[in-house]
């Protein structure tokens, strides 16, 4: 929001004392047009042709032309206007590819009406076009509504403003500009990819050990059951329940908690390639972007952090902060991940339920840094942005190796496509492994397949022989 008030020689401030004679004259010459310096060229011209033929006519002429414009300039600089200027956008922060509006509001606060302005609103060209209107008269305590839109399709912070004002004569001989002091931030984001919600978003964010385990002082018995519904935590299931109705059944929890988790950007220079939108470094912004927005809004408390430390500490405006960060976010020249990963290593260790790393090129040494990363029972998921096929399944195989959960991506484009296919393989495994654990009664092991292939020496492979007869070794003290 900008105010302000607007007097001849100071920008809209109406306190300016007289200027120095000198001054006020180059002030005067400076603010002619160029309609304004040709009469000044044809009088001066014909008050000399009038001394040099003996033309009195001419010369009166030539002393009318050359007045003009300076009669102007001394009318228009001993104008007394007084205005007022209100700017708001909306919104203020946006992503890319989106518009906002801006609307400028003029008004007159002084006791004269106005004559004509030229209005125009600076405005960086990467937002669009020159912001320029023309103001015919503002009455006294009049107002002018003026309203443009902007768009941007590269992400950063911009500064719509200061606002011009010109005022000009009649005749179009003299042009002086005024200006307002403050101008409007405008925050434009990394475009959102909207994310699944499911089992990466619900049962992943609670846990780990942060997650409030208490179900109910009366006991996990006495806590009423439903059924599952997909994206439900497999570790809320109930299990004398899912046994006496033969389906999954899961605890009615009324407690509520909120998990802690790390969102981190590798922001190296020589981990990325490629310039304008389309480079891996805009597409992992993105991932990053439409992660953590989608996490916050699932009520985890995130933290972020980069390969050079932690840059915001969780809070109740995470995901306004980390929008504000993202679009303003650079490379670093940095060559090494440790930094930034000792911070990980600690947020696991120190209970975050949920670690998301989105890296782009990993050299081997890189790979080995973040496999170690993995502490405790945290959930740990890397998303791999951009990288060449052969080195990003290397790399994921490594990191699956060590307990991540590894998502490849070429761009932000396909993160939903990857995310829900992540949900869905965690969920069917998930789920296979839990109806598993609900078929098998209590204290007995699942019995394991038979096969009808005999051995080469007499028992079956599930240890039994092919005349049907068992060999006990436990019974008999171990013995062969």
């Amino acid at each position: 929001m900008e105010k302000g008030s607007t007097a001849p020689h100071r920008p809209m401030d109406g306190t300016a004392g007289p200027p120095r004679p000198a001054r006020a004259v180059r002030g005067l010459l400076g603010a002619l047009t160029t309609r304004g310096r040709s009469f000044m060229a044809a009088g001066g011209t014909a008050i000399v042709c009038a001394f040099v033929v003996g033309e009195r006519d001419l010369l009166r002429a030539g002393v009318l032309i050359l007045a003009l414009p300076v009669l102007s300039a001394l009318v228009v600089s001993r104008t007394r206007y007084r205005l007022s200027c209100t700017r708001r956008a909306d919104p203020s922060r946006l992503p890319v590819g989106h518009e906002a509006q801006v609307s400028v509001v003029l008004q007159n606060i002084s006791r004269l009406p106005t004559g004509i302005l030229l209005v125009e609103d600076q405005v960086p060209y990467t937002l669009g076009d020159r912001a320029r209107f023309v103001v015919d008269r503002i009455e006294p305590g009049g107002a002018r509504e003026m309203v443009y839109r902007i768009r941007a399709d590269v992400r950063g912070r911009y500064q719509v403003g200061p606002l011009l004002v010109r005022l000009a004569d009649p005749f179009g001989l003299v042009e002086l500009t005024r200006s307002f002091t403050t101008a409007n931030r405008l925050t434009v984001t990394p475009p959102i990819v909207p994310l699944p919600h499911g089992r990466l978003t619900g049962s992943w964010t609670g846990g780990g050990e942060s997650r409030a385990r208490t179900l109910s002082t009366a006991g996990e018995d006495d806590v009423a059951p439903r059924d599952y519904r997909h994206g439900d935590d497999l570790r809320r299931v109930h299990w004398r329940s899912t046994a006496r109705r033969g389906e999954l059944m899961v605890r009615r929890e009324e407690q509520q908690w909120q998990s802690r988790g790390t969102l981190f950007l590798d922001t190296r220079r020589l981990a990325h390639w490629g310039d304008g939108p389309g480079a891996s470094f805009e597409q992992a912004v993105s991932v990053a972007a439409s992660i953590g927005v989608q996490l916050g809004r699932e009520g985890l408390g995130l933290r972020y952090v980069t390969d050079e430390g932690e840059v915001l500490a969780p809070s109740s405006a995470f995901e306004g902060a980390l929008l504000d960060s993202l679009a303003v976010a650079r490379t670093s020249p940095g060559r090494s991940l440790r930094t930034g990963l000792s911070v990980l290593r600690t947020a696991a260790s120190d209970g975050d339920g949920l670690v998301i790393g989105v890296f782009g090129r990993l050299t081997a040494d890189d790979v080995q840094d973040v496999a170690r990363c993995r502490q405790g029972t945290a959930t740990c998921v890397a998303v791999l942005v951009g990288d060449e096929a052969h080195a990003a399944t290397k790399a994921a195989a490594v990191l699956r190796a060590a307990g991540w959960r590894v998502l490849t991506i070429a761009s932000a484009a396909s993160l939903a496509s990857a995310w829900a296919g992540a949900d869905q393989a965690s969920e069917n495994s998930g789920l296979r492994a839990a109806r598993d654990r609900a078929r098998t009664p209590h204290g007995v092991a699942p019995k394991p397949p038979d096969t009808n292939r005999p051995s080469t020496n007499g028992t079956g492979t599930d240890g039994s022989r092919t005349d049907g007869s068992r060999r006990d070794e436990a019974g008999r003290g171990g013995s062969p």
